[in-house]
């Protein structure tokens, strides 16, 4: 059709606002807005237009399998706040560890029950790294740097039981619906998961930090930066699940961790299971989203007694669940605006656009320019979430037109996003270790920006390098 491209309007329309505006929600409303009415021009039909893509996709099966999950398990991590779970384990950890090496040991260690979401690890990790600031002899901007590639660049590499899960695979299953493809979400992001090169390299950049690199300036930690212990800058102030006023209970963070774990991967099992063949291949036959959210209920269930058990008040509890599933409905009202910006370009023929039009470019080239232009994106919206709903259409349908590998562009959008959510002073990542740790976010970002951009560059010739040879 010739008037196919009208589809990237929405797109030329979101990014440039969301960038000037530095949020994504106006960005993608615009964007979407624009799309209606191209295809409803009239007075309210664009408006009418709209309401039908946003309710379409919010009522969509799978979608509000997806809203529940990510509630849920937010709402989970609420109640492990409130139940005291968070300060126990710092309490303890910061009583045991006397050493930089046992410090840093612990950071990366605890990955394996902390993984949950970004947030989560800072609020677990960086408390007990602020206590031990004096014994560990990093400057502060180096441990926030340790902290943070432990963070979103492993989180994006674990494919159960964390926040990122069921919004990427719901992104890859989007575009592939724009696609006319019949794939599996999710096994398509299994296989994506070894080409999100962005991250590999900044843990092993996190890592030379931790242990092999000697810096000149480990005096640099300011106590009026990080704050007096004993005095009104007490660690304990720096986030409220810490607090000196909730109970010390690490086991109240063990537990329902082990759990939602555990029963994933028994639920997931046993739904492949049911639809035959052997170990391995249930989990590969597995409905994985409907296993993690009926898991995650499970789990929530059986926390719930765990914690009235110990005589924890239920309205505190149903309270906290219900005030940490609102800290995520800003990402459902981003999620369904995501789907309903490429729910419209796909109506006005963007496939058939990128098609049509990216053939002039070397197929060598396409992925590492995708990675260039998703990590400039995401930098300047401070978003990984954004970026990846915005870039996912965009990607999948050049993947298609190329001949590309699909896992090595999925993987690459995630790649991107991740490069924002790590070196942006916008991104929240930043900005919570920051808060936590005292630092001038500015600063604090300037200072991270050169080993991104390093990790960055090593990324590029990495896609570059991968797309010659596939």
């Amino acid at each position: 059709m010739q008037n196919d491209w009208f589809s990237v309007i929405p797109f030329l329309i979101a990014i440039p606002i969301a960038i000037k505006t530095k949020q994504v929600l106006p960005g993608l409303f615009a964007g979407l807005l624009a799309g209606s009415y191209l295809l409803q021009p009239s007075l309210v039909g664009g408006l009418t237009k709209m309401i039908e893509i946003l309710v379409k996709g919010i009522i969509d099966p799978g979608n509000i399998k997806i809203f529940m999950f990510l509630y849920a398990f937010t709402g989970l991590i609420g109640m492990i706040k409130i139940a005291g779970g968070i300060r126990g384990f710092v309490e303890a950890a910061s009583a045991k560890v006397q050493t930089k090496k046992q410090a840093l040991f612990l950071t990366y260690i605890s990955t394996i029950g902390t993984f949950a979401a970004p947030s989560f690890r800072f609020v677990t990790i960086a408390p007990i790294m602020r206590a031990l600031l004096k014994k560990v002899k990093m400057s502060t901007q180096e441990l926030g740097f340790v902290i943070e590639t432990t963070a979103t660049p492993i989180i994006v590499l674990i494919p159960i039981a964390t926040a990122f899960v069921g919004y990427m695979t719901s992104l890859i299953d989007l575009a592939l619906e724009n696609e006319k493809i019949k794939e599996d979400s999710y096994q398509l992001f299994l296989q994506s998961i070894p080409f999100n090169f962005f991250s590999y390299v900044l843990i092993l950049v996190g890592i030379y930090l931790s242990f092999f690199h000697h810096s000149k300036s480990t005096e640099e930690s300011d106590p009026k930066e990080i704050g007096d212990e004993s005095g009104e800058d007490d660690w304990h102030n720096c986030d409220p699940s810490v607090g000196k006023d909730l109970p010390e209970r690490p086991w109240n963070l063990f537990v329902p961790l082990i759990l939602v774990i555990g029963l994933t991967f028994l639920f997931t099992w046993w739904d492949g299971h049911q639809k035959g063949g052997g170990f391995f291949t249930a989990f590969i036959k597995a409905d994985v989203l409907t296993a993690m959210l009926t898991a995650l209920l499970v789990a929530l269930i059986l926390t719930f007694l765990f914690f009235r058990f110990q005589k924890i008040k239920t309205g505190e509890l149903l309270n906290n669940f219900i005030l940490g599933g609102n800290d995520l409905m800003s990402v459902i009202v981003l999620l369904s605006f995501v789907w309903g910006l490429s729910s419209a370009s796909e109506e006005l023929g963007f496939s058939r656009f990128v098609t049509s039009h990216s053939q002039w470019i070397p197929p060598s080239l396409l992925v590492p320019i995708l990675f260039m232009f998703g990590a400039a994106v995401s930098y300047f919206i401070g978003s990984a979430w954004g970026t990846w709903g915005i870039l996912m259409p965009l990607g999948v349908s050049i993947a298609i037109a190329s001949d590309l590998s699909l896992p090595l562009v999925i993987g690459t959008v995630f790649a991107s996003g991740t490069f924002g959510a790590f070196a942006s002073p916008l991104s929240d990542d930043t900005n919570t270790i920051a808060r936590i740790l005292n630092l001038s976010v500015l600063k604090y970002a300037r200072y991270k920006l050169k080993p991104a951009l390093i990790a960055a560059g090593i990324t590029v010739v990495l896609y570059g390098a991968v797309s010659f040879f596939l």
